[in-house]
């Protein structure tokens, strides 16, 4: 008998993308393609089948599709101002703005100097580390960058008394959180609306209610948490808790970068409301944030010119895999005849099946069904970027049938994806958190699980809300 342990490893999201497209190469030949006649509503009975099933080459030329052709194809599908050439650039340009922005050390030594503020007043520094994170996530998909937070304030958490568990609560959940109820995260809302061809960043009023409650929920369960499992904190000889972290003051260069931070999202929202700024304005306003931050940088002698030019690679290229999975993602699409309702596609087809079998149910009940769908999918695919380039053509296309507005399918989406990676065990970030924390993920699904079902029950009553009022 074996001795060997069976561990099972989740596919890379790439092999998971190009696996599914053989699949559809294999399929799309054998199922009718249809198209809703122009004209008309896109409704079931605009739908008709087209005379000639969609055949798929295995490299094609010309006007053939082939099944080689689909990273290509998907990659330089769209517009500049939508998927996927106009939203590979600006996940590009975002991310290298902030690959500067973070080698600055500005976002981290305000972090550091909030708990030297804080400190001595636990619950207080625990809700704003908590509401901070919650902020990266909103703003700009804090994620990965949770882990190495973590690891830094972990023995911070353990000095004042409060076991590792509530360490992954204030950097990691509350990161998924500020994720999941984001008005403008350019790798979450913003890339599912430019898919769904919902005008980029609309919407923002209901979502920032959200992300307020949400955030407000997640404060307080982790505080009362925090004060049931906390034992002896380790005190000074003046009877105040010791913060064992260096934290110097700020520097002006800081103060200057993060001023910078927060007029560029009072920017940001001003001109997506005001001025209809889209996609690439947008991106532009990030990389005016990125060399101003730069700048700062280089004359107060913490960056010089090249390695801020290197930080800005760096980054973009950090999110050069979610650029990969945005091509495959939409090459499937393209295997699939592409996703212009008037033009015939095995998409089509699918929709017009899905929306068949929903058409009896309650718009209430369809949206719903989203949200459950998305939040199943989480156990597979944990990427926000590649829920978003995998599902929201299919989603928004089904809301069109279902009588659901497309903003609330992007809804669905940010909820279903970020509050389920929570606690799947399939997350990586997830486990390399719990990992830092020593926290085994049995005991961790034992603590979280009501905090859970909590916020998948309020994830179900915003989509309701979002039906009931036609969120548009």
């Amino acid at each position: 008998m074996s001795n060997k342990r069976s561990t099972f490893k989740v596919p890379n999201t790439l092999i998971i993308l190009l696996f599914g497209a053989l699949i559809m190469a294999l399929v799309v030949p054998w199922v009718p393609a249809g198209y809703f006649e122009k004209g008309m509503p896109i409704s079931l009975d605009s739908y008709r089948v087209a005379e000639h099933n969609i055949s798929i080459a295995v490299f094609g030329t010309g006007k053939e599709i082939g099944f080689l052709n689909a990273p290509f194809e998907g990659m330089t599908s769209g517009s500049r101002s939508g998927s996927a050439i106009g939203v590979i650039a600006f996940i590009l340009l975002v991310g290298g703005a902030f690959g500067v922005i973070n080698a600055t050390g500005a976002v981290d030594r305000g972090l550091l100097r909030l708990i030297a503020i804080t400190g001595h007043h636990p619950r207080l520094l625990l809700g704003s580390l908590f509401a901070a994170f919650a902020t990266g996530g909103a703003v700009f998909g804090m994620g990965e960058e949770t882990i190495a937070f973590l690891a830094l304030l972990l023995p911070l958490i353990l000095h004042l008394g409060y076991p590792p568990e509530v360490g992954v609560m204030i950097t990691y959940v509350a990161s998924q959180i500020g994720f999941g109820t984001s008005w403008m995260n350019p790798f979450g809302v913003a890339l599912a609306q430019g898919i769904a061809n919902v005008p980029l960043l609309s919407g923002a009023p209901l979502r920032i209610v959200m992300f307020l409650v949400f955030v407000s929920t997640g404060i307080v369960f982790t505080l009362w948490y925090a004060q049931r499992h906390r034992t002896a904190a380790d005190l000074g000889e003046d009877g105040k808790i010791v913060i064992p972290v260096d934290a110097p003051p700020l520097a002006l260069a800081d103060r200057v970068i993060l001023l910078g931070i927060v007029a560029t999202i009072v920017w940001i929202v001003w001109g997506v409301v005001t001025a209809g700024y889209f996609i690439p304005e947008i991106a532009t306003q990030f990389f005016t944030l990125c060399v101003f931050s730069a700048i700062v940088a280089i004359l107060s002698k913490r960056l010089t010119a090249d390695a801020a030019a290197e930080s800005f690679v760096a980054g973009a290229q950090q999110l050069m895999s979610a650029v990969l999975v945005i091509s495959l993602a939409k090459g499937i699409e393209y295997l699939l005849g592409g996703a212009n309702p008037h033009a015939p596609s095995v998409l089509n087809t699918f929709l017009h099946s899905m929306g068949t079998m929903l058409e009896t149910w309650p718009a209430q009940m369809a949206a719903q069904g989203m949200l459950a769908v998305q939040t199943m999918f989480t156990f597979v695919i944990h990427s926000g970027s590649a829920q978003a380039a995998i599902n929201m053509p299919l989603m928004s296309g089904l809301s069109d049938l279902v009588g659901v507005t497309r903003q609330t399918a992007v809804l669905a989406y940010q909820l279903g994806n970020a509050m389920a990676n929570m606690s799947v065990p399939t997350g990586a970030i997830l486990m390399a958190s719990l990992g830092v924390a020593g926290v085994p993920w049995t005991r961790w699904f034992g603590i979280i699980w009501r905090f859970q079902l909590l916020i998948l029950a309020m994830s179900m009553a915003m989509v309701a809300i979002a039906v009931a009022i036609g969120y548009s």
